[in-house]
């Protein structure tokens, strides 16, 4: 891996706000072999259908996964920042489900699986922090079923801005209640449900409400326990082993 700090490698970061890791353990993550590659923005970084041998670290950018219907609408499945391995399943699921792909310019690291899978046999405890993080996702969608099926669109809005802010938090990415979020209105809209006009149009009344101000891709929360009440937000679905201070 890049000559990064280990307390500061995007990889690192992540996994410790979910689990304990010891300095070895830490240290065998940075020695997996990675191949890093330089993305553009709305490139698909794998592809359903496809046969991966191989797991993408997200060092820089954001990503989302998605599929798309025949009539070609997209729907996003969940966002990734930094530190994320989105398609971690493909270790154990031989063909992608869905897509995988970059939101805004991303660095990616491409990690051949025979080298997780090995270093999961000789470091068990990270064989459980990788088990652990497959498990938060499927957290993370049940919880996005629940605000698509049964929250009000600015109920949804506002859980989704909440829960962004709080994973940010988590891996040294927001600074108070402040952090980048470079998401269009059209993917807040197609990971939510919503027309881009009704996503308009609730963040406004966000705006209005005092709760949020979006501007330039930056998120800013003025009022944090109100944004939380708004979108019926309660972190624990993350399971972060150190929960994000308010």
């Amino acid at each position: 891996m890049d000559a990064l700090h280990p307390a500061s490698h995007p990889l690192i970061r992540k996994m410790e706000s979910i689990a304990s890791l010891s300095d070895e353990e830490k240290a065998a993550l940075l020695r997996l072999p990675m191949q890093v590659m330089d993305l553009r923005a709305d490139q698909d970084i794998v592809r359903e259908g496809d046969r991966p041998t191989r797991s993408c670290l997200l060092l820089e950018g954001y990503a989302c996964r998605c599929k798309t219907t025949q009539e070609g609408r997209r729907q996003i499945l969940s966002f990734h920042i930094p530190g994320d391995i989105p398609d971690l399943q493909s270790l154990h699921l031989t063909v992608m489900d869905h897509t995988l792909q970059t939101i805004t310019p991303c660095r990616v690291g491409f990690i051949p699986h025979e080298a997780i899978q090995d270093l999961c046999h000789r470091q068990p405890r990270i064989a459980g922090a990788l088990w652990r993080e497959t498990l938060i996702d499927a957290a993370i969608f049940r919880e996005w079923m629940v605000g698509i099926g049964r929250r009000s669109a600015h109920a949804r809005i506002a859980h989704l801005l909440c829960e962004m802010l709080v994973r940010m938090r988590a891996v040294g990415l927001a600074e108070d209640h402040s952090c980048e979020l470079p998401f269009t209105q059209t993917e807040i809209g197609d990971a939510l449900g919503l027309s881009t006009v009704h996503v308009n149009r609730t963040l406004q009344e966000l705006r209005g409400a005092g709760l949020i101000t979006l501007r330039g891709g930056a998120l800013t929360v003025p009022d944090w326990e109100g944004l939380q009440e708004a979108g019926e937000f309660d972190q624990t679905y993350l399971h972060q082993e150190r929960r994000a201070a308010a």
